[in-house]
């Protein structure tokens, strides 16, 4: 179960690093002074260093969740990359601060990636191979 809510956090987490850094860089001037101005936009704007953080976060729970013997990759990046699509797209249709807009074609897609995350969800054996069952924490 720690894997597993380790999982939903990294997800979290990822959603609101990407969020947080297209909010951070919308008023653009991440690189218009080369690298060293980069550094100096970024450590200047705490919403970028949210971000940083929160990626910084997400790979560490992700690199946890991925630890486990009966998590199967199979099933915990099609969570990552579906879910996180999913999480992202709705909220940044929420957001004030980023009023991005879906068509109906759009939604139906993000229905879609979670049905297909739920599929691939359930249809994951939960059982494990034989050496590793000594193992599964």
């Amino acid at each position: 179960m720690k894997y597993i809510l380790a999982l939903c956090g990294a997800l979290v987490l990822n959603a609101v690093a990407n969020l947080s850094m297209k909010v951070g860089t919308q008023a653009g001037g991440l690189g218009d002074n080369g690298p060293v101005g980069a550094l100096k936009f970024i450590i200047g704007s705490p919403i970028l260093l949210l971000g940083l953080i929160c990626f910084a976060c997400n790979a560490f729970l992700y690199m946890f969740a991925l630890q486990s013997k009966s998590l199967q990759i199979s099933l915990a990046y099609p969570i990552m990359v579906g879910g996180g699509y999913a999480i992202i797209s709705v909220a940044a249709y929420f957001l004030p601060s980023l009023q991005e807009r879906l068509s109906p074609g759009q939604w139906v897609g993000v229905a879609m990636i979670l049905a297909g995350v739920i599929t691939v969800a359930v249809m994951t054996p939960s059982e494990l191979p034989a050496a590793a069952v000594g193992e599964q924490t």
